[in-house]
């Protein structure tokens, strides 16, 4: 339900916010004679706030972020906001750097083509993005060939169909799984710098332009490495294609160190060192 219909802000203190038969329950009085829940309609509420006293288990935060729903922890009367990571990240640098780059088209264009060179291996002398996105995406189809012949999987071409997920073949499941889980390393590496995710160079519409613009950068060497892994694996194990999945990318993202990779190429994209080179614009 889009915020605009939603009823806005929730408060609760002293209890634990909590999933029982798979709804949003809080839960207070558990150390009283006379404990009660209250089941809260999160797909109608904008923001839940948590006053002092209170706990949120696991499971409910899983159910807040499926249906977009905030949570906050605050203070006695409101006086105190605590979320984490902070609201407020405590630098601007990066962000101010990715601003003034979006910010010109000329500048724009090469950030793209910078990009683009990093995930092809050479620079494409085409100016348009457009060009720059039909080649690549004329590349991306033979690398899926290529790394299914690597790992003796039979590759019938990629397919998703958006409305059915799970209606795909074992390597399209696979590859839609793995590149969920770059894009949330991706959203954890622009929020640690306090880049901003709306401002994508090759993704435009998406208010997270810009993790999708970094996701692709591993796409050939982290996310169909997964996904391929994967779709082997379960050729010969039960568990679900999603499983799977998530505890390789655990691997993977802990063994090659993931996320550091995805906070130097951000600096390196939008070209923090030429600022650090001339000592102007730098944080103290």
């Amino acid at each position: 339900m889009p915020h605009a219909d939603r009823h806005g802000l929730i408060w609760f203190e002293r209890g634990e916010l909590c999933v029982i038969d798979g709804c949003l329950h809080f839960f207070a009085g558990k150390d009283s004679l006379t404990p009660y829940s209250v089941q809260i309609p999160h797909q109608t509420v904008s923001m839940i706030l948590l006053g002092p006293g209170s706990t949120v288990t696991h499971d409910a935060l899983r159910l807040l972020a499926r249906h977009g729903t905030l949570m906050a922890a605050v203070g006695e009367d409101g006086v105190r906001c605590y979320t984490a990571p902070p609201l407020l990240p405590d630098r601007s640098d990066i962000a101010r750097r990715q601003a003034e780059l979006w910010g010109n088209p000329r500048r724009r264009i090469s950030v793209a083509r910078h990009m683009y060179a990093l995930r092809l291996g050479e620079v494409l002398p085409h100016r348009d993005l457009d060009t720059l996105r039909g080649i690549e995406g004329s590349r991306v189809k033979a690398t899926y060939q290529l790394m299914a012949q690597r790992y003796g999987i039979e590759w019938k071409g990629r397919r998703y169909d958006r409305a059915n997920p799970n209606a795909a073949d074992i390597p399209n499941q696979a590859i839609n799984h793995a590149a969920t889980a770059v894009q949330a390393a991706a959203a954890i590496a622009v929020q640690a710098v306090a880049a901003i995710p709306q401002l994508g160079f090759i993704h435009e519409d998406s208010g997270q332009s810009f993790i999708l613009d970094i996701a692709d950068l591993f796409r050939d060497n982290i996310t169909l490495q997964i996904a391929f892994t994967v779709a082997k694996k379960a050729e010969t194990d039960s568990q679900s294609v999603d499983r799977l999945v998530r505890r390789e990318a655990a691997t993977v993202f802990r063994q090659q160190g993931v996320i550091p990779a995805m906070i130097d190429r951000i600096k390196q994209v939008i070209r923090m060192e030429e600022i650090n080179a001339s000592g102007h614009d730098r944080n103290p």
